[in-house]
């Protein structure tokens, strides 16, 4: 069974991720399809623009394939993984710097991985289905795929919320926040498909087009720019436990699910991020993931979340109060070979 579904239809490069039952997850030689697409069509001037979708009704992608990640980490090779973030990142970028028109359709679920080919996008489409996340954290990881520069331009401090909280965001929400741009009703899908690849040209997107539903990210915008504008993350903890909201509750219940670890860091590179351009967040993110097997907590997360599915992760710094800021700077210190990027800006 293939994984993906590269052609061409007329002058559209067309790329479907073919793995429903796994929800699209992405595997590195997906990854590696859609790369070898996108080089081949940026300088052919028979295509006129790229249109990325996933088959069937759950999911864009709802993330990377990360077992064969954690297997290759329980045997002690790390540079598996390192090798298959690379590639990945290298990716992101490509889209984000790609010279044609890119639109993704986004339905379904669209975390990690499914984030980093779609919302680097020039025309990123959103549904009544869809539910966008960056959940890295819960998992010993932390916001990546150049999810982190995305997080940082988000209205305020809202990307440090649903960076460190991995809150799931429905089309109202993705498009306030930043990760997309156009609502379009579920029905109205294929008739959009129809016409793009019949045009070749995104101006037929605003046609099919219906203002936004109502983001509630909004309504709690005020709360979030008190407790997530703190410094470090321990500053935050303590402006949730002074309130006396359920919405301060509730963030402060997911902040304590997620890897300790990885909501320290996550917090820290999304503010950092503000200052970045997408090659040196996402250069910023590899530091990180370099380090996330052999010092980090991503082999125990996966364990919990996907292995042995007991979702009682045994993290070697168990609370907040166990991450100093020597652990966050370890974590994010220059590597001896920092990530390099091919390409231009950004």
């Amino acid at each position: 069974m293939t994984e993906i579904n590269v052609r061409l239809v007329g002058r559209v490069g067309r790329i479907t991720l073919t793995r429903p039952e796994a929800l699209n997850a992405l595997t590195a030689s997906m990854l590696d399809e859609i790369a070898d697409a996108l080089a081949r069509w940026r300088n052919d001037a028979d295509v006129a623009l790229v249109l990325i979708d996933g088959e069937g009704e759950r999911a864009f992608a709802a993330g990377g394939d990360i077992v064969d990640l954690y297997e290759a980490g329980e045997r002690g090779d790390y540079n598996f993984g390192r090798r298959f973030w690379a590639r990945e990142y290298q990716l992101n970028l490509d889209i984000a710097t790609y010279p044609k028109p890119f639109v993704a359709l986004m339905h379904g679920f669209v975390m990690g991985g499914g984030v980093g080919v779609s919302a680097h996008g020039s025309h990123r489409i959103v549904t009544d289905s869809t539910s966008v996340a960056m959940p890295e954290c819960g998992i010993g990881l932390v916001p990546d795929v150049g999810g982190s520069k995305i997080l940082a331009d988000a209205p305020g401090h809202i990307g440090e919320y649903l960076g460190t909280t991995g809150t799931r965001m429905h089309a109202g929400d993705a498009i306030y926040a930043g990760f997309a741009d156009t609502y379009v009703s579920q029905d109205r899908f294929t008739p959009l498909i129809d016409a793009i690849e019949r045009e070749a040209s995104p101006e037929v997107i605003a046609t099919f087009s219906t203002p936004a539903p109502h983001a509630p990210l909004a309504d709690v915008k005020e709360q979030i720019e008190f407790a997530f504008s703190a410094a470090t993350i321990h500053e935050v903890v303590a402006r949730l436990e002074d309130m006396t909201t359920d919405w301060a509750a509730l963030t402060l219940k997911k902040l304590r699910a997620g890897c300790p670890l990885s909501v320290a860091c996550a917090h820290r590179m999304i503010g950092e991020a503000r200052q970045l351009g997408l090659r040196d967040a996402l250069m910023q993110e590899y530091r990180f993931i370099w380090r996330c097997m052999s010092e980090g907590e991503f082999i125990e997360g996966i364990r919990a979340a996907v292995i042995d599915k007991d979702r009682a992760p045994k993290w070697q710094r168990a609370t907040l109060d166990d991450i100093t800021t020597e652990h966050i700077a370890n974590m994010l210190a220059p590597l001896e070979n920092d990530l390099q990027l091919a390409g231009g800006a950004p």
